[in-house]
């Protein structure tokens, strides 16, 4: 008896030996850890819906809690994020269990505008009958067009008459009407995200400016409107709009900003306005009238010149940095940086790469480092009805697709194409098309160039 007792008490002192051996065998276990699958931040448009994913590490048994603004709203692995409201969003995922505690992870949601991206493509409408004035095209970066968009977005209100030009600044959008009227009146202030009617500036502008074509923006209480007098200074505080000296006979063209400064053109001379300034700054001359002033990728100056020159400005001591002479390797080419009509530039820029066209179906191309220029196109070729070019070519910087509107003629204007040319391969194609929805396009917009 006393020989099976001390055989159970040893084999029971082996068993607890061999169990605290295996339990100083064990692995500790790791750490949780968790992410929310596409980083920090992240952003959604309006209404739309963004998958956010939790991605943890160290268990694959844990709890899930997601918090929005500090309030529970799912408990499973994903969590469908939506909103109907602009603004930022802070999501907040916790990740827990009993043997190792918890870990947390956050995103901040932006709710975006539908309109934050893209194109908008601004019509003059008719003045003489038929419609009651001008409208927006926008086109999403999924392709989607939504015709007349301002009027959409504000009951069915319009803009002012023979629109000619929009600038986006301070999330505002600001589009001028060289004959006013309607709910737009000359200065049209919406929010550039949603479209939605800020401030409309009619009776307030009468007499104190005539026919305003071009704007460009340095702050709210700093608008530059082009008109026949020169370019004007506006502040809505006061509701005073005074001419900046030396800019008489301002072009009726596009303005560029850069640096904080406004760049506009008169006849040979490149103008630069300077905040708060009631004079021109600087006067950059060149050989011959200026065709147009673009914003370049590296906060430079395009300027064209109707003797065939394309030359980059420097925005801070205004030096030309370098000029290309179109003239002496393709003539063709140089003829569409003559200055005409139109109330867009002769140029287009996507990085080092210019386009032009001018009022022809021929489009070109002009790569600045390499001083090489090529027909990519004459539209004629692909294009029905492209009898006439309404206004200028212009390149998408983010997607290079390369815009062109055209009208089978003035008594025809109804039908019409907004071209989207393609020419990353050997011969040019179409991005896409969409046909009779243009009534006289005054220019093509990207959201990306006013950044």
């Amino acid at each position: 008896m006393k020989k099976n007792i001390i055989y159970f008490l040893s084999c029971l002192v082996l068993a607890v030996g061999l169990v605290s051996c295996s339990d100083d065998n064990k692995e500790p276990l790791l750490p949780l850890s968790v992410l929310i699958e596409g980083g920090e931040t992240q952003e959604i448009v309006q209404g739309g819906t963004l998958n956010l994913k939790a991605e943890v590490e160290g268990s694959s048994e844990v709890e899930y809690v997601w918090k929005l603004n500090g309030k529970d709203v799912a408990t499973t692995s994903t969590y469908d994020f939506t909103a109907t409201e602009l603004g930022s969003y802070d999501v907040q995922l916790t990740v827990s269990n009993a043997e190792q505690g918890e870990a947390s992870a956050k995103v901040t949601v932006d709710v975006y505008g539908k309109y934050k991206y893209g194109t908008f493509i601004l019509n003059e409408g008719s003045a003489w009958g038929g419609d009651k004035g001008g409208y927006l095209i926008f086109i999403s970066p999924e392709g989607e067009l939504v015709n007349k968009a301002f009027q959409e977005e504000n009951n069915g209100a319009w803009l002012g008459s023979v629109p000619q030009d929009l600038f986006i600044a301070n999330k505002k959008m600001y589009i001028v009407s060289q004959n006013g009227g309607n709910e737009g009146g000359f200065l049209t202030i919406v929010n550039a995200e949603t479209l939605k009617l800020e401030t409309a500036y009619g009776d307030e502008l009468k007499g104190k400016i005539d026919w305003p074509t071009h704007v460009a923006v340095l702050g709210d209480d700093n608008i530059y409107l082009r008109d026949n007098a020169g370019i004007k200074l506006f502040h809505p505080s006061t509701g005073e709009a005074t001419l900046i000296e030396g800019t008489n006979g301002a072009r009726k063209n596009t303005m560029a900003v850069v640096e904080g400064k406004v760049f506009a053109s008169q006849s040979k001379n490149l103008l630069v306005i300077e905040a708060g300034k009631n004079e021109v700054s600087a006067t950059v001359e060149f050989d011959s009238n200026i065709s147009g002033v673009v914003k370049s990728s590296d906060n430079n100056v395009w300027v064209s010149v109707s003797s065939g020159k394309i030359a980059k400005v420097n925005a801070k001591d205004y030096s030309i940095m370098k000029e290309n002479d179109l003239a002496a390797t393709n003539a063709d080419a140089a003829k569409t940086l003559s200055a005409s009509f139109a109330a867009a530039p002769s140029i287009t820029a996507k990085g080092d790469t210019l386009y032009m066209s001018a009022l022809s179906t021929k489009i070109y191309r002009h790569i600045f480092s390499t001083n090489e220029t090529k027909l990519m196109v004459d539209a004629k070729e692909m294009v029905e009805n492209a009898n006439i070019v309404y206004n200028t070519v212009a390149v998408d910087p983010v997607t290079e697709g390369v815009y062109l509107n055209t009208i089978k003629g003035y008594g025809d204007v109804g039908i019409n194409q907004i071209s989207i040319f393609d020419f990353s391969g050997d011969t040019p194609t179409f991005k896409a098309t969409y046909n009779d929805c243009t009534k006289y396009p005054a220019g093509t917009f990207f959201t990306s160039n006013f950044k």
